[in-house]
């Protein structure tokens, strides 16, 4: 008897445990909810600061709550934070249970991508939502403009990398066509260089100078009229010489060799 007394203190304490659980959370529910309809009337009069303040209020009382993150991204939007924006639309996509809640939640995902020029991810954010809700026909308008700026986006990239290509091409060809200019000049003065040695490889300025200097060089000193006349003079004299010497000789006459000479 006393066990079973025991068992049944146990299940009403646990009952009691739920319960009181179960309370809590609907307080938490209530009061973030309470929070929330406080801030869409701050937002509605243009209030964000407090607004904004009031669904933290409610995000950090129900962290779960979709009303809050969704209401909050909203206000982010109107404005201009699409980096906040997105973020907290991402939250009440990823914590919608609701197909309605998730199709609001990521249609408005695709309108904030559009805003940043992502238009090939907002195109997979309108599928998203139409997917929670084919009948939207915004939704698919939408998406229809989406899926056209994704394809322009496409088109502008391959123009651009081809541009860049092209651009990268000629920037090649310039600097092929540079170095084939030092070569060619590199060749030019080579050849000038050798132009201006001989056949031995010496400088062809040492050779002009050498040149130059054998025909600067001293001539030979030249006899004056009276000199020659001089020297003519002295070579008779001496030939007279010579002539008389051999006529004298003749006279005397040749001595006659008469031994034989074996």
């Amino acid at each position: 008897m006393k066990k079973g007394l025991l068992y049944t203190a146990v299940l009403i304490s646990t009952l009691s445990f739920a319960q009181d659980k179960e309370k809590a959370q609907q307080l938490a529910e209530k009061k973030a909810n309470d929070y929330v309809y406080e801030a869409n009337e701050l937002a509605n009069n243009d209030n964000f600061i407090s607004a904004e303040m009031e669904y933290r209020k409610a995000i950090s009382k129900q962290p779960n709550t979709v009303a809050g993150t969704y209401n909050l991204g909203n206000s982010y939007y109107n404005k201009g934070n699409f980096d906040e924006a997105l973020w907290r639309h991402q939250q009440a996509a990823k914590n919608a249970v609701d197909r309605s809640e998730k199709h609001k939640a990521f249609h408005n995902i695709g309108n904030i991508l559009m805003k940043n020029k992502q238009c090939k991810e907002a195109v997979e954010a309108y599928k998203n939502a139409l997917r929670n809700d084919p009948s939207d026909d915004e939704t698919r308008y939408n998406l229809a403009l989406a899926k056209i700026c994704a394809e322009q986006q496409q088109d502008e990239n391959q123009d651009d990398k081809k541009d860049q290509d092209q651009d990268k091409q000629d920037q090649n060809k310039d600097q092929q066509n540079e170095n084939q200019d030092q070569k060619d000049q590199g060749d030019q003065k080579e050849d000038e260089g050798k132009d201006k040695q001989n056949e031995d490889g010496k400088p062809k300025e040492d050779q002009g100078k050498g040149d130059q200097e054998q025909k600067q060089q001293p001539r030979p000193q030249q006899l004056s009229p009276q000199q020659i006349k001089n020297l003519l003079e002295a070579m008779n004299n001496q030939e007279q010489k010579v002539q008389e010497k051999m006529n004298a000789e003749k006279q005397k006459g040749v001595k006659v060799k008469t031994e034989k000479d074996w």
